[in-house]
């Protein structure tokens, strides 16, 4: 549908077809139905766009038609360091600039590093708004995932103002965040509500634990003291053990690792096959991943897109029941997945290059 994009990072669907997308250098823009690459849009906040840092996520407001509400995720440069900030904004009528721009949540401590921010957002059925992070992946920070004085490797919950919910699980506890929802997080890249109105996240592990949990208020996912796989190095992860009382477990766990970002729960009927499927980016094998859920667990997996050889960043579903996918590179793409037509219903090679669709089954699962 586009290519020119630098590093993009996220990808959400506008009223009317166009494309909103955030590029990791810290541009946002939108990209016409017809594929044509708009300017960046003024008034985006200063990015680190050091390592993993940059310009993250970004998601509409619930009432987006009527109020033209951007809500987005960044690495913030601060004194000190850096740390994932969530901000949020109103579009212009022209759709050229942020109005009204204002920081929402700060997630503390800072820190100068340049790895595992999270951050994926995602609007839960009851209005609030739900913020990953990681644990900014440096070992003296990995302590901070299991503790409540801190953001980090966290799932947050807020109002769309930044306000806390009264039923948050740790408010009025001594010495924790309010904001908290769960902790035990290494670092979420992926999140998505099913059609039951549940959370789901997909977190990259260490190399051999990627895991897919399903979000229960107040639970503890585990990390660093619960953890499949080993180290980078190929050492053990120090402390560590697959199963702890009071820990969760996940409900399910890459080996080898897939590397995941951005997640999609499908409900359209574009794909009717593909109804309740949850499609997940794969950065380190390059290709868009299909997951089977039947009773809460992971019955298949499907491999598609393999063959383009391009790390998928995110993956979100239009109004049509169709997919739009980023790849992040330095001349990163979007697509449009669409069913594939017969030879007599293409009316141009614009419609034949959107409607390819190439398929993997299996290989490295």
């Amino acid at each position: 549908m586009a290519t020119g994009l630098e590093q993009p990072w996220a990808v959400e669907p506008l009223p009317g077809g166009d494309v909103l997308v955030t590029e990791k250098p810290g541009r946002m823009r939108i990209v016409s139905a017809k594929g044509d690459l708009g300017p960046p849009i003024v008034g985006v906040p200063a990015v680190d766009a050091r390592g993993q840092g940059g310009l993250l996520d970004v998601a509409l407001s619930p009432n987006f038609a009527a109020d033209r509400t951007i809500y987005w995720s960044y690495a913030e440069p601060r004194r000190g360091g850096n740390g994932t900030t969530v901000a949020r904004g109103v579009l212009s009528p022209d759709r050229r600039s942020l109005e009204q721009v204002r920081v929402i949540l700060r997630t503390i401590p800072t820190y100068d590093g340049t790895k595992h921010y999270g951050s994926r957002l995602a609007f839960g059925p009851d209005g609030m708004l739900y913020v990953t992070t990681g644990e900014r992946s440096d070992t003296p920070m990995r302590v901070h995932a299991q503790r409540l004085d801190n953001h980090l490797g966290k799932v947050l919950r807020i109002h769309p103002d930044g306000s806390v919910p009264k039923d948050n699980p740790f408010v009025g506890q001594p010495n924790a965040l309010p904001e908290i929802w769960t902790l035990g997080h290494r670092n979420i890249q992926a999140a998505a509500f099913d059609p039951e109105g549940r959370l789901w996240v997909v977190e990259h592990g260490t190399r051999g634990g990627d895991e897919l949990n399903l979000i229960v208020k107040g639970k503890n996912y585990g990390w660093p003291l619960v953890a499949y796989g080993e180290e980078y190095s190929g050492e053990p992860i120090a402390g560590a053990v697959t199963a702890r009382p009071g820990f969760e477990q996940p409900v399910y766990y890459w080996d080898p690792v897939i590397a995941p970002s951005g997640a999609q729960f499908y409900t359209g009927d574009a794909f009717p096959a593909w109804r309740g499927s949850l499609f997940v980016g794969s950065l380190k094998e390059r290709r868009l991943v299909r997951l089977v859920l039947v009773n809460d667990r992971v019955a298949g997996e499907e491999h598609l897109l393999a063959d383009r050889r391009q790390r998928v960043r995110d993956v979100r579903q239009g109004a049509g029941g169709e997919l739009y996918v980023v790849t992040d590179k330095g001349n990163g793409e979007l697509w449009k997945i669409v069913p594939k037509q017969s030879p007599g219903d293409i009316s141009s090679k614009s419609s034949d290059k959107l409607s390819a669709v190439r398929r993997h089954d299996g290989a490295d699962r």
